[in-house]
């Protein structure tokens, strides 16, 4: 009887922490997010997107460098600022997916990267504007691969 009393005790002690180890395993840890109370809440579709601007790392040439991460629909950073008459060297570098990038208006442009690859473009930021970067292959652009280079 006493044997019968321990093993019922043994295996209720298992059972109870086999439950309080597991019963948070699988649950993610909630993150809060702040919004602005402003901002329109309901059925629309807005689509998100983050705005991350690179600040140029100017070496001792004057020349203003920038790394451009591309993925499948994104380009990293999204902005970049630089002054009339700055040198820009952008190193573009293919994380994953098949992409180039092209700035139309400075004519700067890299040829297709595939996975891995990188390239260097370099050119004089002699016109004052906001002007566009993107990806020209497929259908990229439209989905997103496009960036913004302000010249001030």
């Amino acid at each position: 009887m006493n044997n019968k009393i321990i093993v019922v005790v043994v295996i209720a002690v298992l059972a109870l922490g086999g439950f309080l180890l597991f019963k948070n395993r699988g649950l993610a840890p909630t993150e809060i997010i702040e919004t602005d109370s402003n901002m329109p809440v309901g059925g629309s579709d807005v689509e998100e997107t983050e705005v991350v601007e690179e600040a140029a790392q100017t070496n001792p040439t004057g020349i203003k460098e920038f790394s451009i991460d591309e993925v499948p629909f994104s380009l990293s950073p999204s902005t970049i600022t630089v002054n009339l008459g700055d040198t820009v060297r952008i190193t573009v570098k293919n994380k994953q997916g098949t992409h180039d990038l092209k700035i139309d208006e400075f004519n700067a442009s890299t040829r297709v990267l595939n996975v891995g690859e990188e390239q260097i473009i370099t050119f004089v930021a002699d016109k004052v504007g906001v002007f566009k970067y993107y990806c020209s292959v497929g259908n990229h652009r439209a989905q997103g691969m496009v960036g913004t280079l302000t010249v001030r």
